[in-house]
């Protein structure tokens, strides 16, 4: 019995198969006549009469004479114990010493039997020696089912041992493909977990072996003797009790057999049911006796073959595993060790110096456990440039609630980080090159400070732990917004700042007044762009100075960095589609009066992916260096700035109007109408990147345009995009001039139709004159009939007429 995960070594060390015995294989052995001892004639030694009616003696040892003597006297239980112990006691002496002095002998001791000749006698004797036996019978299955327990754990144990170990060296192997945070590259570990998942693979095969061992040899025994020999018995058993019941019941029938009249039928069949009976009886209790016999060599069969297998698998284990631990195994094993032990050594001086480093840093920490600590013994720093923290931030909920959110909030050039517990990376909270900052009052809260930004527009406040961060906050955020960060010394030019400051930072003074003061003496003003992140952030930077021409761009023109939402329609930049006037358009995309939309009907409709880079006004609308002038400084400012989110929607071009549509609520953002795109061009050098200039109206009045010029990008369809809107408009003139054609057509077929209709009038007029003529004329003419005898036939509106003139001449005639 081998595995396919064992080698040729275990397969040459696995002992060869037990041979599986029938379960009548042992045969009674026959033993010796003394000199002079008479035998049957069946070949058994006879024994001699020991005393009147001891016939029980004849056929069995002397003990278990003793013992059915017990039995009929009443004291059972004594016998039986010794008949149980007997038998260990008979096969101690026959086994040997224990402790291995004396091999076992080669011989089995004696088998006590029931003296099958007795059964057709059936004699009280011979009953309570068959008791003698179904008791040691009762007390042997007991005992093996016991057994049979205890050996099935052993063989659930070693399955489940084989198992543990087959996944243990799985596990093993996929140590390498495990993507560990901290030291996953550690080829040592891995090529050392390697070499024990070989091992330990191959132990594994040893137990898968064992396993199937003790299967056969072990449990399979053992399991045939519960389940068939022990089982065996019972049937017999119960088979007896019935056919002795019956032959009881036939005898006292027979018994009752009358001797005055006697019926020859009656007694014919009490005399064949006291045969059938007998007989029955006999042969079930020969069958029973015989497989009680039995049991006495079964029962050492199953007790031995089990342990003598369980051994065997155990020895070949042992060797398998004597095979598989060779010297180079142990080398590794030792080399291994000594690795472990330097590990661990060193691990031990980490943990002493991280001790030390625990208690040193409890000592110097201890002051700044307190909320706010002592100014005096840590005093504020007011020349720092770079600042990180914990904050709380304010965030208005309604008009008069508001909530903190606690956050840790950082320094970036000229940016104001903010990031939440568990992020990986911070975000954008505010700009603040050029801003303002000022300590303030805020809900009843300590240490609370505002940032303003540089256009006045956003506004932060927040609330530091102590005094000390309060202070030093105010004077980095300051230091900041002087762009003292971008010197060579920041901290050097800082202090000689603040040499003279007494205080945090004071309010500092309004937009225009700020930057006026930071500017030399007899210079001019110098064109600037601010730029936003927000839709209205914006800060003044020197760099885009030179950026900016007075001839296409507006001076001091705002940035538009993202899309605003469609609600704010007083923001600049929205533009209104037209139809709408002041209505606001509904965000989440659905008609309010059920209106067929206004692009059903174009013929065109084609859909982009863009992403928005900007928007900015501009001068002229007449040139396409504008559009290039506009993408120049709005990607200026987003690289200036570290300004990189855009926002991505979908470009949809129909004859009336472009519109932005989000991707994901498909809510329309914007609007453009087709006829105030005046200009749109693509950039010269990278095609992805396209614009186009809007003319609106001003705020104040419809009179006064303005024009701004939106800047996106798109995936490689700048200039398809650019084809479209110009088809667009080919196609929304074409319209135009066929709308203008057939509105021309019908007020020409109009005045057609209306001269149609005054012609058929005069002659509908004509033909009522002539019918009234002719009626007057038929009027004035007598009622007569002519001669042929013909009569003169009037329309009734003529016979009405003619009466009312006879009625007319009567009156006439009478006055």
């Amino acid at each position: 019995m081998s595995s396919p995960g064992v080698g040729s070594a275990a397969s040459a060390a696995a002992p060869p198969p037990l041979p599986l015995r029938p379960a009548f294989a042992a045969e009674p052995r026959e033993a010796k006549a003394p000199p002079g001892q008479p035998r049957r004639a069946d070949g058994r030694l006879r024994e001699p009469m020991s005393a009147p009616g001891g016939g029980i003696s004849r056929l069995v040892s002397p003990r278990l004479a003793r013992a059915a003597r017990a039995v009929q006297a009443g004291t059972a239980a004594a016998p039986a114990r010794e008949s149980g112990l007997g038998l260990a006691a008979a096969g101690s002496s026959a086994w040997g010493v224990v402790g291995g002095r004396r091999p076992p002998s080669s011989t089995m001791p004696g088998i006590d039997k029931l003296p099958i000749e007795e059964t057709l006698e059936d004699s009280p004797q011979t009953r309570s020696l068959l008791g003698v036996f179904e008791e040691d019978a009762t007390a042997i299955s007991n005992y093996m089912n016991q057994l049979y327990q205890a050996m099935h754990r052993i063989y659930d144990a070693q399955n489940e041992l084989s198992a543990a170990t087959h996944l243990t060296s799985k596990l093993l192997k996929e140590y390498e493909k495990q993507r560990f945070p901290l030291g996953g590259d550690d080829e040592v570990m891995s090529s050392t977990l390697q070499q024990f998942s070989k091992v330990i693979d191959e132990l594994s095969s040893c137990h898968a072996v064992l396993s199937t061992q003790l299967a056969d040899a072990m449990m399979f025994p053992i399991t045939q003797f519960k389940e068939r020999d022990l089982k065996e018995i019972l049937t017999l058993k119960e088979v007896f009790q019935i056919a002795s019941n019956d032959h009881d019941a036939a005898i006292n029938r027979y018994s009752r057999l009358s001797k005055k009249r006697e019926n020859d039928k009656v007694k014919y069949e009490v005399i064949e049911d006291v045969y059938t009976s007998r007989k029955k009886q006999h042969q079930t209790m020969m069958h029973y006796f015989c497989a009680l016999n039995t049991l006495q060599y079964k029962k050492k069969i199953a007790l031995l073959e089990p342990l003598l297998g369980y051994m065997q698998a155990q020895i070949s284990f042992f060797k398998m595993g004597s095979e598989n631990l060779n010297e180079q195994l142990e080398e590794f094993l030792t080399n291994i060790g000594t690795s472990v032990q330097n590990v661990r050594r060193e691990m031990d001086s980490d943990v002493e110096t991280m001790q030390q480093t625990i208690e040193d840093l409890e000592v110097a920490s201890d002051p700044l456990y307190v909320p706010d600590p002592d100014p005096t013994k840590f005093p504020v720093n007011r020349n720092l440039t770079r600042k990180a923290g914990y904050l709380n931030a304010r965030n208005k909920t309604g008009l008069v609630s508001s909530t903190w959110d606690r956050q840790f909030y950082f320094t970036q050039g000229g940016n104001l980080m903010s990031q939440a517990r568990g992020d990986v990376a911070g975000g954008l909270a505010m700009d603040i090159d050029n801003c303002s900052v000022m300590a303030v009052d805020c809900e009843d809260r300590r240490y609370c400070f505002q940032i303003t930004s540089f256009d006045g527009k956003k506004s932060s406040i927040l609330q530091a732990e102590s005094k000390k961060d309060h202070e030093e906050w105010i004077c980095t955020i300051n230091n900041i917004s002087k762009q003292i960060y971008l010197s060579e010394n920041p901290e050097e030019i800082a202090a000689r700042v603040n040499q003279s400051a007494l205080e945090a930072v004071t309010p500092s003074p309004s937009f225009q007044q700020r930057h006026e003061s930071l500017r030399p003496a007899g210079q001019s003003r110098p064109p600037t762009a601010r730029t936003s992140s927000s839709g209205s952030l914006g800060s003044e930077s020197t760099n885009l100075a030179a950026l900016s021409l007075d001839s296409l761009v507006a001076p001091d023109t705002p940035i538009q960095f993202d899309i605003i939402s469609p609600v704010c329609e007083d923001q600049p930049g929205q533009v209104k589609a037209s139809g709408q006037g002041g209505r606001r358009t509904n965000p989440f995309g659905e008609s309010g009066g059920g209106t067929k939309s206004e692009t059903e009907d174009s013929i065109l409709h084609q859909l982009f992916i863009v992403r928005f880079l900007g928007s900015m006004e501009v001068k002229s609308d007449d040139n396409p260096d504008v559009v290039y002038e506009t993408m120049r400084q709005i990607l200026a400012a987003r690289a200036i700035h570290n300004i990189f989110r855009m926002t991505e929607s979908h470009l949809l071009v129909t004859c009336d109007c472009l519109k932005l549509i989000d991707p994901q609520t498909q809510v329309t953002r914007l609007t453009f109408p087709l006829p105030s795109v005046v200009l749109y061009a693509t950039h010269q050098e990278n095609k992805r990147l396209f614009g186009f200039v809007l003319r609106t109206s001003g705020r104040r009045s419809e009179s006064n345009l303005s024009s701004v010029c939106y800047i996106f990008e798109s995936n490689n369809e700048g200039e398809k995009i650019c084809d479209s809107v110009g088809l667009a408009k080919q196609i929304a003139l074409h319209a135009e001039l066929d709308r203008k054609a057939s509105e021309k057509q019908k007020e020409i077929e109009r005045v057609k139709e209306k001269q149609q209709k005054e012609l058929s009038k005069q002659k509908q007029i004509e033909k009522d004159l002539e019918e009234q003529s002719r009626l007057i004329a038929a009027s004035s003419r007598p009622n007569q009939a002519s001669s042929e005898g013909q009569f003169v036939v009037l329309s009734s509106s003529q016979s009405e007429d003619s009466d009312l003139g006879e009625e007319g001449k009567k009156r006439e005639s009478e006055a």
